[in-house]
C-alpha cells in the first residue's frame, strides 16, 4: 500500500494541470493554424488533439509513448497529405515537448515568443475538456479525405516572431481534476489577437 501510494505521489508530482495543458495547447495549436494554413475546422480538431496529449502526459515516459502515436493517428485524419508531411517535417510540432531538469519544456517557445498568437481562440477551448483520444477508432476519422484532392496553396508566410531560449513551465503539483469536475473551475481568459483564416497577416 506504501509502495502504490509512492508511485500515485509520484505521478501527481509529474502531471501536467488541466490548466496548464489548456494554455499550451493553445498557444501550439495556433502556430499550427498559422504554419500549416488550416481551416477552422481543422484549427479546433487540432486543439482538442493537442489538449488531450498534453492531459494525457505523467512523466518523460509518456513524452514518445502511446499518447504521442495517438495524437499522431488522429492528426493523419485531420490534416491533408501536405499539410501532414510538413508537421512531421517541423520537430516543434511533431515533438512538441519534453521533460528536462524537472519541468516540461515546450519546443515551440523557441520559434515564437510568448504570448504571440495569429489567430483567435478555438470555440472548443472553453468548452473541450478532453477525452477524445480515448474512444475506440478514431474521433476524427470522419474528417479524413483523399489526398488527390489536397494541394498546398501559394501562401507565403512573413519570418516568424524573433524567438526567445525555451522556457521550462514549472508543475502545477495539483494532479488534473477529473473532466467532470472542470467545467466550474475554468479560469477567465483575456482576450488574444483576432486571426481570420481566409487569410494571412
Amino acid at each position: 500500500m506504501i509502495l502504490a501510494m509512492m508511485m500515485v505521489m509520484t505521478i501527481s508530482a509529474t502531471a501536467m494541470s488541466y490548466n496548464a495543458a489548456k494554455n499550451e495547447a493553445l498557444f501550439l495549436s495556433d502556430k499550427m493554424a498559422y504554419e500549416l494554413n488550416l481551416t477552422a475546422a481543422q484549427y479546433e480538431a487540432v486543439y482538442e488533439i493537442n489538449l488531450d496529449y498534453l492531459m494525457s502526459l505523467n512523466g518523460h515516459g509518456d513524452v514518445f509513448g502511446i499518447w504521442w502515436d495517438r495524437r499522431n493517428a488522429d492528426l493523419r485524419y485531420v490534416l491533408n497529405s501536405w499539410q501532414y508531411d510538413k508537421y512531421v517535417a517541423l520537430s516543434h510540432f511533431y515533438r512538441p515537448v519534453a521533460w528536462k531538469a524537472g519541468a516540461w519544456t515546450f519546443a515551440v517557445y523557441s520559434h515564437y515568443n510568448r504570448g504571440r498568437f495569429y489567430h483567435a481562440h478555438p470555440k472548443v477551448f472553453v468548452t473541450y475538456k478532453g477525452g477524445h483520444n480515448r474512444i475506440h477508432g478514431s474521433h476524427y476519422a470522419h474528417m479524413h479525405m483523399p489526398a488527390a484532392h489536397h494541394h498546398a496553396p501559394a501562401v507565403h508566410h512573413p519570418a516568424p516572431a524573433p524567438h526567445h531560449a525555451q522556457t521550462p513551465v514549472r508543475i502545477d503539483n495539483r494532479r488534473s481534476m477529473p473532466n467532470h469536475m472542470l467545467a466550474n473551475n475554468t479560469p477567465r481568459h483575456g482576450r488574444m489577437n483576432a486571426g481570420h483564416f481566409g487569410g494571412r497577416r
